[in-house]
């Protein structure tokens, strides 16, 4: 398969880190939500339904995105999808066995193990001014979220998790287009929602009881599901995975900034520290000198 790269017009590059921040704010405002309803709700089960919902409420918007659709990339976006589910899958339920902040930030460690995955699977050079970004962000998730960590159980599959959402955005960087994001995003929604279906179908589904719970999952479910996976799947056609998953690494901040405003949790010097150290990286990413390597998006070709 051949390499293709194509320079993206600095209009369409600012539209697209848009709305990879406009989807990462709807990633960071789910921590809370998640945590309170996998009291009463299961992981699987949460997810099947979640998932499920955003699946068939965009097959009844557009019914004729997944047809338009190659067969490659049918095939690709099911590649994507089952990547996308299982990470959600141990990052849930690494959430029900260990604080959320220190999920929030093993979680946000695909920010390093993105450019690390797209340097070996897509020969990707990243510069050392892009390198610094990623540690100033690491650093900033750092401080804004941990309080000591220990690997255990929950830590060790939100990590697992972390690595899976890093190869998912490397694959998305370098199979997605934008005139197919609507179709492919359809299908990693629907692959995901079979395969925890699959997955919790022999104990039973578990619904939400309560209308607060059924609100949260279709919020969930359309918002920060739906619109969100076609925004990443439109906005990296566009931009470098090390690029993208730097913007994405506002998750935690979003988290932080909905914990307070929403969650009742106190607004604290880690919170403004590390939040704005993380800031700072994106804005330094974004503004700073790159490589003409690093200013292309390379798509393997269908």
């Amino acid at each position: 398969m051949s390499l293709l790269a194509g320079r993206v017009r600095p209009s369409t590059t600012t539209l697209a880190t848009v709305a990879l921040l406009a989807m990462t704010a709807s990633w960071g405002s789910t921590f809370f939500l998640i945590k309170d309803l996998l009291d009463r709700v299961p992981t699987l089960d949460f997810l099947a339904v979640r998932f499920a919902i955003a699946g068939l409420a965009m097959v009844v918007v557009a019914p004729r995105a997944i047809g338009r659709l190659s067969p490659e990339l049918r095939r690709r976006s099911i590649a994507l999808g089952a990547l996308y589910g299982l990470a959600q899958i141990l990052q849930t339920a690494g959430l029900a066995h260990t604080a959320a902040s220190v999920s929030g930030f093993i979680t946000g460690l695909y920010v390093v193990a993105t450019p690390l995955l797209a340097a070996v699977l897509l020969r990707t050079r990243i510069t050392g001014f892009t390198w610094a970004s990623v540690a100033l962000a690491t650093a900033g998730l750092g401080v804004l979220t941990l309080d000591g960590v220990a690997l255990g159980y929950g830590e060790a599959l939100t990590l697992v998790a972390a690595v899976l959402y890093a190869l998912h955005i490397v694959a998305l960087g370098a199979w997605s287009t934008a005139q197919d994001a609507l179709g492919m995003s359809i299908v990693q929604l629907l692959v995901i929602a079979v395969i925890c279906l699959v997955a919790t179908a022999p104990d039973g589904i578990v619904l939400p009881a309560t209308t607060a719970d059924w609100v949260s999952v279709v919020y969930m479910a359309l918002v920060a599901g739906a619109l969100a996976l076609i925004a990443q799947t439109w906005a990296q056609a566009h931009l470098a995975p090390t690029r993208a998953a730097i913007v994405m690494s506002m998750e935690p901040v979003f988290a932080a900034t909905f914990a307070v405003g929403l969650g009742g949790e106190t607004l604290t010097w880690r919170i403004l520290a590390g939040g704005a150290m993380v800031v700072t990286a994106m804005l330094v990413v974004e503004a700073g000198p790159r490589r003409a390597i690093e200013g292309e998006v390379q798509h393997l070709a269908v």
